[in-house]
This record gives structure tokens, C-alpha cells and sequence, in this order.
């Protein structure tokens, strides 16, 4: 059970993963390592947080539905490409072997081990009188609080499945 749990818990702080919002045509993704899986109103969750100055937060914000998808390690340089490159400057998709698939009414890649596909439900902005002042220092010094982005489970697509 101890393993399992730890396993859970790495998910996004050790293994990252890729939140996309858009579609085929016309989406962003970016790394995140925040990000947490549970259980709220009786819902199964996924939540991820997104600075307000990352394109993918535009795309988070005009989009009912966004996508967290997990890889092998194979693609962790793939994913630090997507994680410091921004989608307004340069195609970064384009750089890297990842293949973007349309998943329900989202975007997800054709190489990920697992996709979650959520449906937004909840978001809410951060407030700085209410983060801890080591946060404050670490975070956000140069850069607004996140905006936190719950999503019910739709679907959850493991590699090999075929997309929805």
C-alpha cells in the first residue's frame, strides 16, 4: 500500500506531466509538476495550477475541458522542451517526437502512458494574503499567484486504447 501511495504522490512532483486545453487545430500544453488526483462532491478530480502569465492559461480559460497526460521517462527531454519554451513564440510541439491526438473535446499526445480527460468545474485564483510568506518568496516574487483548475474525470486513456 506504501508503494502505491508513493506511487500516486510522484505522478506530477517526479514524473511531470502535460496539461493541454484547445483543440487539435488550435491548443496549448506545458509542463506542470502541481497537481494533485481525489474525490470532491462525490466527483473524481484532477486539479492543476497555472500562472496566469502561461499561454496555456488563455486556453485554460476559453476552454470547457483540458486533458493531463502522463509519459515514460523516454520523454522527460520532450517534456522540459514544453515546460520552457512558451506556445506564443515558437511552434514547441514541433520541436519535440510528441503527436498531438484529439481526446473528447480536447487535446492529449498519441505517445502518453496515461490521459486523463477533464471537464473544468471549478477554478479559482490565489490570493496573496492567503499563501504562506515562504511560498510568497519562493513563487511569487516576480509573477501573479496561480490559478487553481479542478477538473471532474471524464475519461481516462491508457497507451494503446483508442481515443475517444
Amino acid at each position: 500500500m506504501e508503494k502505491t501511495i508513493e506511487v500516486m504522490f510522484r505522478l506530477f512532483d517526479k514524473g511531470w506531466a502535460l496539461v493541454s486545453s484547445g483543440t487539435p487545430e488550435d491548443f496549448n500544453t506545458m509542463t506542470v509538476s502541481w497537481g494533485s488526483l481525489g474525490t470532491l462532491w462525490s466527483t473524481r478530480i484532477v486539479t492543476v495550477y497555472i500562472k496566469p502569465c502561461r499561454y496555456t492559461h488563455q486556453f485554460m480559460e476559453k476552454n470547457g475541458c483540458f486533458t493531463v497526460s502522463f509519459f515514460d521517462e523516454e520523454y522527460r527531454r520532450d517534456l522540459s522542451v514544453l515546460g520552457s519554451k512558451s506556445g506564443r513564440d515558437v511552434d514547441k510541439v514541433a520541436l519535440t517526437s510528441l503527436e498531438p491526438v484529439s481526446i473528447g473535446e480536447s487535446v492529449g499526445f498519441k505517445q502518453a502512458r496515461a490521459t486523463i480527460l477533464c471537464r473544468k468545474i471549478y477554478q479559482h485564483d490565489f490570493q496573496l494574503g492567503k499563501i504562506p510568506d515562504r511560498a510568497i518568496e519562493r513563487y511569487y516574487q516576480q509573477e501573479e499567484p496561480h490559478t487553481m483548475y479542478i477538473g471532474e474525470v471524464i475519461d481516462v486513456i491508457f497507451a494503446g486504447e483508442e481515443n475517444q
